[in-house]
């Protein structure tokens, strides 16, 4: 160990990664972060693996303190960010003094916000991965007083290094939060059932329910009416599914829910769409829009290799300011 973090306030945060591929196949959920893109340029800016483990916080202000020298990097849902009450910005690097104190307040758009430390922590793991899953009876939320042990500290960067840091563009891509919010989707394995009406998938806003949370988004709006009554068994379903469930809600499964379900799946959103929605809040609207597997396919090929340059970017900075240390780890 060297050294902790210590949580000061927390109201709904936890340590978690980009979850457990195997999990599914042993009937357990996936899990991690809901947004996988900002999850992985957090650990990116701080030279971490793109799984490490990290924290996330929904919704609400957080705060810690560490005892030893951290860098760490603060993405997702726009917040106010302070190191010892100095604003600090969000998509970058940052060193933090052993004893001072980070606040993450007055989160003003999107959902969810990204922690991620140099070295990140030492935490148990679930079939190779940290993330929470309370079925499983794994995990938890972050209270005020846990404190985190950290694999690794780091050592302190000279102001001059610092200014010099501060002067990169690292061409980190800030995604939009807000308003007008567009969810790509592609053909779900039931869409002939709704022959006659799936156009109504796309031809309105539909409101995301305070009933929603990590296992499926619920939504209302003019949903689109299966034709046919015959009974579904239960199967495997992926992340993403948009489910139209009897009653007045679509359900879009996210990466909490269970591996199978029973109700007819219209549509499947895109993977690069599922971070997006992840940031999405209840009372917001989303339209949704259709795409082909091949713009899917090519829209995560983008992403990736916007990362990959990313990664390039930090290894070039840190090794620029005579801190190789910090470059990206495999």
């Amino acid at each position: 160990m060297s050294g902790t973090v210590t949580v000061l306030a927390a109201t709904m945060a936890a340590v978690t990664d980009l979850g457990r591929a195997q999990g599914p196949a042993l009937g357990l959920a996936a899990g991690g972060a809901l947004d996988q893109s900002s999850a992985r340029v957090a650990n990116t800016l701080v030279g971490n693996r793109d799984a490490a483990p990290l924290i996330e916080i929904t919704a609400f202000d957080f705060s810690f303190r560490t005892d030893t020298d951290i860098l760490i990097a603060v993405t997702g849902a726009r917040m106010d960010v302070y190191v010892d009450d100095i604003p600090t910005p969000m998509w970058a690097p940052v060193f933090v003094q052993a004893g001072q104190k980070v606040e993450l307040e007055n989160m003003s758009a999107g959902l969810r916000a990204y922690v991620a430390v140099h070295g990140s922590f030492e935490v148990p793991l679930l079939i190779g991965s940290c993330a929470p899953d309370a079925a499983a009876g794994f995990g938890s939320l972050l209270a005020a007083d846990t404190t985190l042990a950290l694999h690794a500290s780091t050592a302190p960067l000279t102001q001059e290094a610092a200014d010099v840091l501060a002067l990169f563009d690292l061409g980190v891509d800030v995604p939009y939060f807000g308003p007008g919010t567009v969810i790509d989707v592609t053909d779900g394995p039931d869409i002939d059932e709704f022959a006659g009406t799936v156009l109504r998938l796309f031809a309105a806003p539909f409101r995301i329910t305070d009933k929603s949370n990590h296992i499926g988004l619920r939504m209302t709006g003019r949903l689109p009416v299966r034709e046919v009554t015959h009974e579904i068994l239960s199967r495997g379903v992926p992340i993403g599914a948009v489910e139209i469930p009897p009653g007045d809600e679509l359900v879009v499964l996210h990466r909490g829910r269970g591996v199978t379900a029973g109700y007819p799946v219209l549509a499947v959103v895109t993977p690069v769409s599922l971070d997006t929605l992840a940031q999405v809040r209840p009372g917001e609207h989303v339209r949704f829009r259709h795409a082909t597997l091949r713009s899917a396919a090519a829209d995560a090929h983008y992403w990736h290799h916007r990362l990959q340059n990313l990664r390039h970017s930090v290894d070039a900075a840190y090794t620029h300011v005579g801190r190789p240390d910090l470059r990206c780890a495999a």
